[in-house]
């Protein structure tokens, strides 16, 4: 894996600044942590190096003094909203986040549901939460959010939403994913707490976008494609360029809070600490990039990554018109199409030759490996199999895997597991390399490769099972299939 992030240079410089602002704000400080605490595949991704659980490392240094406010919508509660890198429901990832935050030794001190107007959904999970021991709150939807500052900030505003009972310094409030409501959670707690005679501030430490790169670098565009069914918007602030005569950038929903922002702070305050919605923020990610072209080229395949899934949850669907034509509006601003992806050219080259579903990967050093479907392999399974013999330097006419041993694996799918589908899928292929590697040198030295696999591109001409998606993402492998259902 080629990197272009210093992780040790964000380490340092990022967990500085977090404690300065903390120290900024003596009593209280509710912080606002945008993205994800760890899992931020989506970051590993765009910024290779990025390790999807440096924020924690950096965070576990304050556990002591830190309590942990998970943040869940209403509304994706209701729409049963999947987070795509993990496959499972947003309600699921609360339970699972809160088990991860404990197992680390952080206090989790309660569940926020938001967006609240009696989904009978948000009453179930609220329920089962609560036989569970965690305790949970209601914050309301508002009428006019968030430009009717008045209502807002009064008594019928946040004044009407559950007061969250916390008891240490700093209050960290996190969510399974973007658009769940963690600022208004934020910005409704400064209210109460001010109303209980009790000074807090706030800070906002989110990832993306980088508010010191270009509008239109590559990274911030991949972050509004990865958004698309949000309608974010990077924006040009307009706060901070009044203020301090900067170009720096945000996006819509903070900007468009900002004044809610302004009028609680003066409120609490007097006046506001704050200039602009990028003033709020401690992210420090844009200082760390070591290699640019590097970060370019991964956030332009994200991009295109993000286009293909999609499609592909169009076709199955789930999706709509309008991400795919977003998305397809953001590739355009890159300057890019699918075909900078060379995985997808060389698939498609391949399966237009063939005639059969076919796949393709690119290696980090440039290799194309392309595989087709056979009556024995499908072609991930075909594609992990020479890949894995073209880095072990294996030759390719070598069958790893010999057909007296797939064909009784065949048999017990179709006869006994009611398959209709034949092919070896790419887990039984590396459990197949596994079972061999006892007495085989070759299946040895092709397991020992997939490390390698980190980082590199692949694609296939036809949707792939959940199965061979699962496969690829614990190998870190980015995949993209067309919209097309296999035969």
């Amino acid at each position: 894996m080629t990197y272009g992030f210093d992780n040790d240079k964000y380490l340092k410089i990022q967990s500085e600044h977090i404690k300065e602002r903390i120290a900024q704000f003596g009593n209280k400080l509710y912080l606002e942590l945008g993205g994800k605490l760890f899992d931020d595949h989506h970051a590993s991704r765009v910024l290779p190096g990025f390790q999807p659980d440096i924020k924690l490392q950096m965070l576990s240094q304050l556990q002591d003094s830190a309590e942990i406010v998970i943040v869940i919508s209403a509304k994706d509660i209701e729409k049963n909203k999947v987070r795509q890198d993990l496959g499972i429901t947003y309600d699921m990832d609360v339970l699972r986040l809160r088990g991860e935050f404990q197992k680390r030794g952080f206090m989790v001190g309660s569940v926020v549901i938001t967006h609240y107007n009696g989904q009978m959904s948000a009453d179930a999970f609220r329920r089962r939460l609560e036989r569970l021991g965690i305790t949970t709150y209601y914050h309301y939807t508002i009428e006019g959010y968030p430009n009717n500052v008045g209502l807002i900030a009064s008594d019928e505003g946040f004044g009407h939403n559950d007061y969250i009972e916390t008891t240490r310094p700093l209050v960290i409030v996190t969510a399974p994913g973007p658009g769940s409501g963690k600022m208004a959670v934020c910005l409704s707690q400064l209210y109460n707490e001010h109303k209980r005679g009790i000074e807090a501030g706030y800070a906002k430490f989110e990832t993306f976008p980088v508010w010191s790169l270009p509008l239109k670098h590559p990274v911030n565009i991949a972050y509004e494609a990865a958004t698309a069914d949000l309608n974010d918007v990077n924006m040009i602030d307009p706060f901070h360029l009044e203020a301090y005569g900067k170009t720096a950038i945000n996006y819509n929903r903070d900007i468009e809070i900002f004044p809610v922002l302004n009028a609680l702070f003066e409120g609490i305050y007097g006046e506001n600490p704050y200039k602009s919605p990028t003033d709020m923020g401690v992210n420090m990610v844009g200082f760390c990039i070591s290699d640019d072209e590097v970060c370019c080229t991964a956030s332009k395949n994200e991009i295109i990554r993000r286009y293909y899934t999609a499609l592909n949850q169009l076709a199955q669907g789930n999706g709509s018109d309008n991400e795919v034509n977003k998305i397809a509006l953001l590739m355009k601003q890159a300057k890019i199409d699918t075909s900078f992806r060379r995985c997808v050219q060389a698939a498609k080259d391949r399966a237009e030759s063939s005639g059969k579903p076919c796949s393709a990967i690119e290696l980090s050093d440039g290799t194309i490996i392309t595989a087709e479907s056979g009556d024995l392999l499908g072609p991930s399974a075909a594609l992990l199999l020479n890949t894995l013999k073209h880095l072990a330097g294996i030759d390719h006419s070598i069958k790893l895997i010999p057909q007296q041993m797939i064909e009784p694996i065949q048999h017990t799918k179709i006869n006994y597991l009611r398959s209709h589908n034949p092919r070896l899928h790419t887990d039984e292929v590396l459990v197949a390399l596994s079972v061999l590697s006892t007495r085989d040198e070759n299946c040895r030295r092709a397991l020992e490769c997939l490390p390698a696999l980190e980082g590199c591109q692949a694609h296939s001409t036809v949707m792939l099972g959940e199965v061979d998606h699962k496969i690829f993402k614990k190998l870190r492998v980015g995949l993209t299939c067309e919209p097309v259902r296999k035969k």
